[in-house]
């Protein structure tokens, strides 16, 4: 009986003494060689266990993605793709686009297999090349049917002479197509057989051809400060088949050289014309151009894609630009500036605006008569407490910019009671000088040059 005691005794031991295995299963084949399958595209997906992200989402992320890398995009010679690349750039953005929307699109993928250790995961995914094949065929087919009908009512539309609308159904017939560029699509109009994408692409660029836009004057002189002048350039756009104003013509307007701010957005009345509003002159560029273009974005009427941005760019728009011969505003300097009560015979503050608007494209003048502004400075330090051996002053300033020829305050801020310290009050209110030029440049110079270039 003692034998037998004892004998449970060590095999209840050897077994509380006996580890789990910690070893992973073997790694599979396909985590050394990426495996080729006939018939199938396949990606393989990996990710990190480090506790930041969802490991198994991005692996298999990583492996949708690196099976569309599999997927090539073949530019056929009749399509229209091939007619508008020269260079292939615009080929292969295509299909860096295609291939980026393709990952969200992707059906009937499945999990062939997983694997992990402590710090990886891995998975592996397959797609049959005929049921991605015959999908892509469904989805075309479908696409093609709404593309025919868009086009056909373009048509009708242009029978009619109403170009404005035929343009919006044939951009939304390009839309329907647009994941099919590459390829030669074919549809029966009036029973002719036609490459729909070619054929609407050349509908859209003839009846933009058929418009006109111009701007009136084509070149304009110009002060900065445009909120001040009595400026305006009106664009007009014409049918040029019929001679007649084109109206509820989108337009857009931006600057093309210089910078600035102009209202983007117009459309064109009864008369086919448009104000086009310059509020503001950034650059100090003396020549700018601002251009006047029809808006193809607003005539496709929907939201763009990449693709049709990417295509959009390659059509010729009607388009006009305003050269203006930009003036800079002139100003006069009046100053007063002291320490301790007396004249200085450094305006630091007026020299430090007088660099600053120089280098921001103003001209200044001893001439009242010739100035478009006036600056006025005026600043003063006074004497304030000792403590053991440091001297405290206080400097106090006003600065205003007014309308030379109206008198009339645009702007002016203050600089209230701003430290110097120093050994002496000389060399302390020297120091408070020194902090409010800080100060200026900082804080008050943007707010300054903003307001007077409204």
């Amino acid at each position: 009986m003692r034998y037998f005691y004892w004998l449970i005794i060590l095999v209840l031991f050897a077994c509380g003494s006996s580890k789990p295995s910690t070893k992973n299963p073997p790694k599979p084949a396909w985590l050394s060689t990426k495996p080729y399958q006939d018939g199938y595209y396949t990606g393989i997906g990996h990710s990190t266990k480090d506790g930041s992200n969802n490991y198994i989402q991005a692996a298999k992320k990583s492996a949708l993605d690196d099976l569309v890398s599999e997927i090539k995009v073949t530019v056929s010679s009749t399509s229209v793709l091939s007619q508008l690349d020269v260079n292939k750039e615009f080929s292969e953005r295509y299909e860096q686009i295609i291939k980026t929307t393709a990952a969200d699109e992707i059906e009937e993928f499945e999990t062939v297999d997983a694997w992990e250790d402590e710090n990886n995961y891995w998975i592996y995914y397959r797609l049959s090349i005929a049921r991605y094949r015959q999908i892509k065929e469904e989805q075309k087919r479908n696409a093609t049917l709404l593309a025919t009908d868009y086009f056909k009512k373009g048509i009708v539309s242009e029978s009619n002479n109403e170009k404005l609308q035929a343009i919006g159904f044939y951009f939304q017939a390009l839309r329907s197509v647009e994941k099919y560029l590459a390829e030669p699509v074919r549809a029966k109009i009036d029973g002719n057989d036609i490459l729909l994408v070619n054929e609407t692409y050349a509908k859209i660029q003839t009846l933009l051809d058929k418009i006109n836009v111009s701007v009136n004057p084509s070149e304009i002189s110009v002060n900065r400060r445009v909120a001040q002048e009595a400026q305006s350039v009106l664009a007009s756009a014409k049918f040029k088949d019929t001679n007649t104003a084109a109206k509820d013509v989108p337009l857009s307007a931006s600057f093309e050289k210089g910078a600035g701010v102009v209202f983007p957005d117009y459309k064109t009345n009864e008369n086919g014309q448009a104000k086009i509003l310059i509020t503001k002159i950034d650059s100090r560029d003396l020549e700018q151009k601002v251009g006047v273009k029809i808006n193809v974005d607003a005539l496709s009427g929907t939201a763009s894609s990449q693709v049709y941005s990417l295509i959009a760019k390659t059509f010729k728009v009607p388009s006009a630009v305003v050269v203006m011969k930009v003036q800079r505003p002139v100003v006069y300097l009046k100053m007063d500036e002291k320490s301790l009560g007396n004249n200085k015979n450094n305006f630091q503050i007026t020299n430090k605006l007088k660099n600053l608007l120089a280098n921001s494209g103003f001209e200044f003048t001893s001439n009242l008569k010739q100035a478009d502004l006036v600056l006025d400075v005026n600043a003063d330090t006074e004497k304030g407490s000792v403590n053991g051996s440091i001297h405290i002053t206080y400097l106090t300033g006003l600065i205003k910019v007014a309308l030379a020829k109206e008198d009339k305050v645009i702007y002016s801020t203050t600089l209230d009671r701003i430290k110097g310290y120093g050994l002496d009050f000389e060399r302390s209110s020297q120091d408070a000088y020194n902090r409010s030029l800080e100060t200026l440049e900082k804080e008050r110079f943007s707010e300054l040059l903003n307001t007077i270039l409204q």
